[in-house]
């Protein structure tokens, strides 16, 4: 149950993290916000293992672990945040979401490939749940607004469909394998959740370093020092948010399945609506069913978080059933 709500946790802040970022990219770019989102998260990091007294758990890591996180580290806060900004930017944060759906996929196909973590029948109906849920409730409103003949927000906004799509779902190539890689570097660590406030630190820092390196690309300095000190507050609260939900996704990692830590996580795709709603709501395109949405998704949550005999213990549920909920798969 703590990898379930450490999941739910990372899944608030990612979504308060989408709000802050549109915000802040609706008068910024994308390369002024990676300046600032990314670096944040090294010295907040090394602050949250000095508090918790952690920082032997960076000496305790191996070199292969240290490689593999900071491949994650690129991957996930590089790559997979640079298309996820400019997916924000080009059709907002509530119709990124379903398009943002393959990393899922591509997440529980590695997990079961490369982690030997098992899928069983109560897994398979929390994780189509979780995705289903979203998908299901936002795929008319997507069709309207894209039929939509008027600006779909009050300022104005006009989503670019297919630049915001594109980067879309190439976010989700970064953010798909990105957990299946820091699982493999801290599942035999035996650090626990230490190891996932150290593993969080040194792919922050590894990706850091890679953002340092456009420092040299002519015109970058300059551009990154125009941003105005209003769009500069929105970024910082971006890299604050995201550094928060990273936190309690590597914690979750490091003591939980990824085919549980990364269905819940979908979470996000609901949250991020009412916190739009909250900071946004004349810069973004807002569905109908957002409750409808967010009731099969926490059923697919809870599922997810239940074994088969913790299920078969609360419900009367006859043998055949119960048989049938033990299988495994592969």
């Amino acid at each position: 149950m703590l990898g379930v709500f450490l999941s739910f946790m990372a899944a608030t802040f990612f979504a308060l993290n989408n709000a802050t970022t549109r915000r802040g990219v609706i008068t910024g770019t994308v390369a002024q916000a990676m300046a600032i989102t990314v670096p944040m998260g090294v010295p907040l990091f090394f602050l949250l293992l000095v508090i918790f007294g952690q920082l032997g758990a960076l000496q305790q890591l191996s070199w292969q672990a240290i490689g593999l996180l900071s491949v994650a580290g690129v991957l996930h806060f590089v790559w997979g945040r640079y298309c996820n900004y400019r997916a924000s930017k080009a059709i907002g944060a509530n119709l990124q979401g379903p398009a943002s759906q393959s990393d899922i996929i591509i997440t529980l196909a590695f997990a079961v490939w490369f982690l030997d973590e098992k899928l069983t029948p109560l897994r398979v109906l929390g994780i189509l749940l979780v995705i289903g849920g979203p998908l299901f409730t936002m795929v008319g409103d997507l069709r309207a607004a894209r039929k939509s003949p008027e600006p779909p927000s009050k300022s104005g906004f006009q989503p670019k469909y297919f630049e915001g799509y594109l980067f879309a779902v190439l976010s989700g190539t970064g953010y798909g394998l990105s957990p299946i890689i820091v699982r493999l570097a801290l599942r035999d660590s035996g650090l626990g959740m230490g190891g996932g406030l150290a593993g969080a630190f040194v792919s922050y820092l590894a990706a850091a370093l890679f953002i340092s390196l456009f420092a040299f690309v002519p015109g970058q300095i300059a551009h990154v020092r125009k941003l105005d000190a209003r769009t500069c507050k929105w970024f910082i609260a971006s890299g604050l948010t995201v550094m928060l939900s990273q936190m309690f996704r590597y914690l979750a990692l490091s003591i939980a399945p990824v085919t549980v830590v990364q269905p819940i996580q979908r979470l996000s795709l609901v949250l991020r609506f009412y916190f739009g709603y909250l900071l946004n709501r004349d810069h973004e395109v807002f569905g109908s069913k957002v409750w409808i949405s967010t009731a099969i998704s926490l059923i697919g949550a809870i599922v997810l978080s239940i074994s088969t005999e913790q299920a078969a213990a609360i419900l009367p549920l006859p043998d055949w059933l119960i048989a049938f909920l033990r299988i495994e798969w592969p």
